[in-house]
Order: C-alpha cells, then sequence, then structure tokens
C-alpha cells in the first residue's frame, strides 16, 4: 500500500487520494526503481536495478529502441524527452515520479472524460477511470496519441443532480445540451511537467 502521506504530499492535487491509489494499484508499481522494457506486445527482460544511476543507464540503454516505463507510476520515460542525456535520476525518485505521473494521468483522464462527454453519473465514472488507465497503459485512446494530445482543458465534474432538482436540471440541460458545468477551457502544452490544469474527479470511487 502506497503511503498516505506521500501521496498527499506529491501527487497532483486534482486527483483524489483514493484515485491515486486505484491508479497506481492497476498501472504502477510498489518498486520505486521498476524499469519495465517493452517491445511491442513483448516484455523485455532487463536486469533489476538496485540504485536510481543503475535505474537511469537502464533507461537510457532502452529509450529510443523500446518503451520504458518508470517508477511507481510507471511514467512514460520517453515524454518530452528528445535526447537520453536529458534523463534525470529523480525521475525513478518516488515523489517526483508520482508527482510527474499523476499530472500526466490527470490530462489523459479528461482527454477520456471528453470523448464521453464530461459524464456526471456516478455508474458512468468507474468506466471513465478504467478507460483513462487503458490509455495510460497503452498511451492511445480512440486512436489519439494520449501522452502528446493538447489537454483538452479545465473541465469541472459535477454531482449529479438530486432527485428534487433533477426536473429543473434537465430544462437546463436542454436549452444546453450540456452533461456538465464547464468552467473554463484552455489549451494546454503536451510537456506532463507544465501541466496546471485542474479537474474535480472526486466522484470516482476507489475499487474494493
Amino acid at each position: 500500500m502506497l503511503d498516505a502521506v506521500l501521496i498527499q504530499q506529491c501527487a497532483d492535487p486534482s486527483l483524489k487520494p483514493a484515485i491515486v491509489e486505484q491508479f497506481i494499484a492497476q498501472a504502477g508499481s510498489q518498486d520505486p526503481l521498476a524499469v519495465t522494457v517493452r517491445s511491442g506486445n513483448r516484455v523485455v527482460l532487463v536486469p533489476k536495478p538496485t540504485t536510481p544511476e543503475e535505474a537511469l543507464v537502464l533507461i537510457r540503454d532502452n529509450l529510443g529502441r523500446n518503451a520504458v516505463r518508470v517508477g511507481i507510476t510507471q511514467y512514460p520515460a520517453g515524454v518530452g524527452i528528445f535526447e537520453a542525456r536529458q534523463l534525470k535520476p529523480e525521475m525513478v525518485e518516488p515523489c517526483e515520479n508520482i508527482r510527474m505521473g499523476t499530472a500526466l494521468f490527470a490530462k489523459v483522464f479528461r482527454i477520456v472524460s471528453k470523448w464521453y462527454g464530461n459524464p456526471t453519473a456516478k455508474d458512468v465514472l468507474p468506466q471513465v477511470m478504467d478507460d483513462a488507465v487503458m490509455a495510460w497503459q497503452t498511451g492511445y485512446f480512440e486512436g489519439v496519441a494520449v501522452f502528446s494530445a493538447e489537454d483538452p482543458g479545465q473541465e469541472k465534474i459535477t454531482r449529479p443532480a438530486t432527485a428534487n432538482s433533477e426536473q429543473s436540471k434537465n430544462s437546463a440541460d436542454s436549452k444546453d445540451g450540456s452533461a456538465a458545468a464547464i468552467l473554463a477551457t484552455e489549451a494546454g502544452a503536451p510537456d506532463p511537467n507544465k501541466a496546471g490544469i485542474r479537474v474535480d474527479l472526486s466522484e470516482i470511487r476507489a475499487m474494493p
């Protein structure tokens, strides 16, 4: 189980702690030095690094010819990197890896959520989460390369209407056709380290 204090201090604040835990449980690793190398659908067997320096050498040796995932969040090592020498040991430092990974995953979630029409229904949001995790693992969603795609922007997912307010809300929705209250939209840079856009994911519950 990932340390709750580490999540609170390091994870992107747009993601609830339970979501971070679910994300890492489904797509990440408990080992901060974990380096996963894939060639297509095949996992390439590599020596297990025991130090950040060894992990960095392993990443550099494979980057550019294989897909490399790193650390607790299994961050895609090639994102925002043009040369292997740009890689830094901080990539496998637990807090920094969580910071980078959760910021990029939040963008992936926004891309998936937008495709779904920014839903608010509780029974739909888990499906959005599952598809976002799958997009994180594959790098693609509906033909879109999610890591390099533009961030769709700050789109607030509101709570579903109560039974008493459902009728009035349906009337309002019929006018604007919106599935969620859009507070603002701003195109983001593909670089996850520059992501500063926030989305409320509070309605998603962690898997049991």
